[in-house]
């Protein structure tokens, strides 16, 4: 189907031509080079953290994480259920069992729920190898707290912040909670190199590990010399270069979403029945995703049929994330359930939510969204 309005699409500018440019010209074409340094310093001042390493993708980035923190097979890692399946995916590749954990009001990993798991598994002595907070939609969880509850049990916190680059808490960039943090820079994140990732660490030693195996873990010699299974997972220069200009233009893609967000609230929320995920105390969200809620009985449509009339308005809308526990793949894995990710996942819909979306656009897909109760 060809989209007049599409969910997150790419916002370029000239300096991302010019570096991307420039990064040809200098025949740095291989997965490495000057452009990928630079990237990587330029995340490290960005994000305020000690080292960074740029990886294939955020599902590579998960993956080493992980095995980095000495997660192994047979281990635990507990996850939010309301995540894209990359974060259960990166665990199920090293051989590890997700174990899934709901989310509170504001569709994060619920603290609370999270403390009652852990406080289970220290009595019985199966406290999970890690755990792995996301910030869903662009958002940031309840890391203050989370990252509390992991110091006192002495198990590394992993944050997923694919979704959340130029986000913060209390001031604090997203990605900086946790023992290592991960982004994604795919083609639909708020910064993309068209397809990469990236991970974040204070400890650079972490860093540096990661980067040995996402370079095939190859070790110094004149020939190729392998003491342990490595993997292909580093970002290529070219995707750097543009993975710079981006950066140096978030402030500016930042506000846009926000005035998106603030728009579709002005004119969404006066209808009955349509919510909008809430903001944490001290958060300062990117909004790179607004996703609503829908309340079939009062706002008089389901959100299929709101979906399905916008599609067939040629604007792209999806359901928020199907939960992992009640994904086929992982439906033998545990779950400590609330109830809120299914009603999530029954009356969410993600609008499209791009920068270069203008008023009348936003009161288009408004217009189209009312009309489309009974």
């Amino acid at each position: 189907m060809s989209w007049k309005y599409l969910l997150s699409p790419p916002e370029m500018s000239p300096i991302e031509r010019e570096l991307l440019i420039a990064a040809f010209d200098s025949n740095w074409i291989a997965p490495a080079g000057p452009d990928l340094d630079a990237f990587e310093r330029e995340l490290e001042a960005f994000t305020g953290a000690a080292a960074a390493a740029g990886l294939s993708s955020g599902t590579a980035a998960l993956h080493l994480a992980l095995q980095v923190a000495g997660v192994r097979a047979g281990d635990d890692v507990l996850m939010p259920s309301l995540t894209f399946a990359a974060s259960a995916f990166a665990a199920s590749y090293l051989g590890a069992r997700p174990c899934f954990v709901d989310v509170d009001h504001t569709w994060q990993l619920d603290a609370a729920l999270l403390e009652e798991e852990m406080l289970r598994r220290a009595a019985t002595g199966t406290l999970p190898a890690a755990v792995i907070a996301v910030d869903l939609y662009g958002s940031i969880a309840n890391l203050v707290a989370i990252s509390e509850i992991c110091r006192r049990y002495d198990v590394t916190l992993i944050e997923d912040a694919a979704e959340a680059l130029g986000a913060t808490l209390g001031g604090t960039s997203a990605g900086r909670f946790g023992q290592i943090g991960v982004l994604s820079f795919n083609g639909n994140k708020i910064v993309t190199t068209g397809g990469g990732g990236a991970i974040l660490s204070d400890d650079e030693r972490l860093v540096e590990r990661c980067r040995h195996l996402a370079t095939q873990a190859r070790v110094p010699a004149p020939h190729y010399e392998h003491h342990e299974i490595g993997y292909n997972y580093r970002l290529g220069n070219l995707n750097a270069a543009v993975g710079r200009g981006q950066l140096r233009t978030l402030a500016e893609r930042v506000a846009s979403r926000r005035r998106v967000r603030a728009t579709y609230e002005s004119l969404l929320t006066p209808l009955a029945g349509i919510g909008f995920q809430p903001t944490p105390p001290d958060c300062a969200p990117n909004h790179w995703l607004t996703t609503i809620t829908i309340d079939s009985a009062t706002f008089g449509a389901t959100p299929a049929e709101a979906i399905r009339a916008l599609q067939a308005a040629s604007v792209e809308a999806r359901p928020g994330f199907k939960p992992m526990h009640l994904q086929p793949v992982f439906a033998s894995s545990p779950m400590l359930s609330n109830g809120r990710s299914d009603r999530l996942f029954e009356t969410c819909v993600s609008l499209p939510s791009g920068g270069t979306l203008g008023e009348a656009d936003l009161a288009t897909i408004c217009d189209v969204i009312s009309a489309a109760r009974h």
